[in-house]
């Protein structure tokens, strides 16, 4: 009998080593900690980086030091595209105890950091900069005073085709009623803030605004409009638009109705959570410039099911109407698994990409974090695992009864994703990482079988359009450039690049909208093979 158990102990550790490590076939860089500690917890995570040197980032975390209670953000630094960072726990930014978190990280083109937050002593929404990445810092700008609720916004106007090139905005909502979105603005790279000026009148309480800018320099503003009494349940989006700075406003206070999920999360650790509005714009010259699209978190409501789900809605027109909504997460619906704390970015290519805390392949109460990209402008979406790992969540000592953080970070450039989030899976909460290969998003591994040749076959459907699959094997590891080329040579696209292990793989490419109809060659290479087929686009 004692034998028996012996084997199932083994055999269920083996299987649980193995879920614990799935990643859905698909190759992606391993997870890594932003800036590792045992003692400071980090969490409510963002990122950016520099408008024109994708090398150049900027992430930060709320903190708190377990030993001492100090509460502080965090300052961290990469110049090399997030392969390796360095930096603080603590923003050595006067004054020093009145640093409560929600922190908003921006970098102007002249590598001056920005950065905002809100108070723990004083209230309020404060700012800093920093002239050598983040070592020393100004003392605190007050932009606006009051107690402020669910976060603060940033961003930094880089179009050079807009008459506000180079300004930064924030945005903000206070809990004084009437709870009032409100914004500011900096044209001189933080060193004044215009004052925090009212932006909306709203009828309900508002919470979590957003912002950002096009291309031609309007301003866009998201928020989530709760019910008056707890749990305070997002009951729709408002939105606003400037096309003049900011100094006048078109104000819609219910551009799309939601059921956002505030309050708690029982089964994991019941940890606060809510369905406040994320947003982004396509900055592209593409076909799809100037598309806003806003994520929030729903349930009961469709297409949202009866379990937390990531919804999308995007408008074409610059906020005047929006489109009906799309279930992010490719899950089936009413699962009764949980999705939760979501972030977008559009990447440089029109890319629409998601991620968010997902239980679908856990136990109920820990997660994982997915991706979820779409690449037709949100119409369709492929689901991704981009976690190494699992954790349980839960609130964090010192944060608030049920707080674990309620943002995580996303941003792009060089073609690669770089993703930021919350795990305790050390024993303390970190912030982790992971960079995302835009090139390589789509290759999954169908076998670990080892191939007796290495072998390229016909791509399938072939014609195609838009997509095709691709497939080959490997018999033995090997460096491997997988790329796509047109009738005379020209490079179109390279898939893969990188050293992969033996075993049968499978590429979905997905032709870019500009590409024209004829005939490609996708070419396989290794150190000692090269390997082509013909493949034909037809539109």
């Amino acid at each position: 009998m004692k034998k028996i158990l012996i084997v199932i102990l083994l055999l269920t550790a083996i299987l649980s080593s193995s879920a614990q490590n799935t990643n859905s076939g698909y190759i992606f860089a391993p997870n890594f900690r932003i800036l590792p500690s045992n003692v400071t917890a980090q969490y409510e995570t963002d990122i950016t980086r520099h408008a024109t040197n994708p090398l150049l980032m900027f992430a930060s975390a709320s903190t708190i030091n377990t030993l001492t209670s100090f509460r502080s953000e965090g300052v961290y630094v990469s110049t090399n595209g997030g392969m390796n960072w360095f930096g603080s726990d603590t923003i050595f930014a006067v004054p020093l105890f009145n640093h409560g978190g929600d922190p908003g990280p921006i970098i102007d083109f002249n590598n001056r950091f920005i950065f905002v937050h809100h108070g723990i002593l004083i209230n309020g929404i404060f700012a800093h900069y920093s002239t050598n990445m983040g070592a020393n810092w100004t003392n605190a700008y007050t932009i606006a005073t009051g107690d402020m609720d669910k976060g603060n916004d940033i961003v930094y106007d880089v179009s050079s085709s807009s008459p506000y090139f180079g300004r930064i905005y924030v945005s903000f909502v206070f809990l004084t009623p009437p709870f009032y979105v409100r914004y500011s603005y900096t044209s001189n790279s933080g060193e004044s803030w215009s004052p925090g000026t009212i932006i909306n009148n709203p009828p309900q309480r508002c919470q979590g605004a957003e912002i950002r800018t096009d291309l031609s320099g309007n301003v866009f503003v998201s928020w989530g409009s709760v019910i008056n009494i707890s749990p305070f349940t997002e009951d729709y989006i408002g939105f606003a638009r400037s096309s003049n700075g900011g100094s006048s406003w078109t104000v819609n206070e219910n551009a799309a109705d939601i059921n956002g999920i505030a309050g708690r999360l029982q089964q994991k650790g019941n940890v606060a959570v809510n369905g406040l509005p994320r947003m982004d714009v396509d900055m592209t010259n593409g076909p799809r410039s100037g598309w806003i699209y806003i994520i929030t978190t729903e349930r009961n409501l469709a297409p949202a099911g009866s379990d937390p789900d990531v919804i999308l809605r995007k408008s074409t027109n610059g906020g005047v109407s929006f489109q009906p909504p799309v279930r992010v997460n490719q899950d089936a619906v009413n699962n009764g698994k949980t999705q939760f704390y979501p972030c977008i970015r559009i990447d440089e290519g029109g890319g629409v990409n998601i991620i968010y805390y997902d239980d679908r392949n856990t136990a109920i109460d820990s997660t994982e974090v997915f991706l979820s990209r779409s690449t037709d402008g949100g119409v369709t979406f492929t689901d991704y695992v981009i976690s190494d790992h699992r954790f349980a969540p839960k609130s964090i000592a010192g944060a608030g009864a049920g707080f674990m953080g309620d943002k995580i970070g996303l941003t792009s450039g060089n073609n690669k994703l770089n993703a930021v989030w919350m795990s305790d899976i050390t024993g303390i909460f970190q912030a982790w990482g992971c960079i995302i290969d835009l090139n390589e998003i789509g290759i999954k591994k169908l076998s670990n079988e080892i191939p007796i040749n290495i072998e390229l076959k016909q791509n399938y459907p072939n014609p195609f359009n838009p997509e095709t699959n691709i497939e080959f094997s490997l018999p033995n590891s090997d460096l491997v450039n997988l790329s796509i080329y047109d009738i005379n040579g020209k490079l179109i696209s390279t898939i893969l690049n990188q050293k992969v292990e033996s075993g049968y793989y499978n590429y979905k490419f997905i032709a870019p909208p500009n590409l024209s109809s004829g005939i490609y060659f996708v070419t396989l290479k290794t150190l000692s093979e090269r390997l082509t087929r013909s493949i034909v686009l037809m539109k």
